[in-house]
């Protein structure tokens, strides 16, 4: 896959993992505290249920920006760009996605798989900074 191909696919996960996010944004800052009430939930549940929501939202923003700077990136060979990438993303759903996932169920097991997602998002962020410029991965970086 050649890396002009790679960039366009990266930038479309950036796209729309960042339409997503500003949509949620928009559900968690103009409904999400009447559809708990709704439900039942006390204040406190609310404001706990709340606060985990915008950091959902906080980092899915985060990493939506990152996945558009790795689509910009003239470093690494494509295919380690791609699998940055995919890093990225499987952070977001699983750090994310399971935090969205708790606050709409109120099933806290949905909690023991957020840390799972931000272990992956080191691992990405880890793994960015070891690209190097252009496909020369084999000289050093000076």
């Amino acid at each position: 896959m050649t890396d002009q191909v790679v960039s366009r696919r990266i930038l479309i996960y950036a796209a729309i993992c960042g339409a997503l996010g500003v949509l949620l944004g928009a559900v968690g800052a103009h409904g999400l505290d009447a559809i708990l009430e709704s439900r039942g939930a006390s204040p406190e549940l609310i404001a706990k249920r709340l606060d985990q929501f915008d950091v959902a939202v906080r980092y899915h923003l985060v990493h939506s920006l990152a996945l558009l700077a790795l689509a910009a990136m003239p470093l690494g060979p494509p295919r380690r760009r791609r699998l940055i990438s995919h890093l990225f993303l499987l952070g977001l759903i699983l750090f994310s996605g399971s935090l969205y996932a708790l606050v709409f169920s109120d099933v806290s097991k949905f909690g023991m798989i957020t840390p799972l997602g931000g272990l992956v998002w080191i691992v990405a962020w880890l793994s960015l900074a070891t690209l190097r410029q252009g496909l020369a991965d084999s000289h050093p970086i000076p």
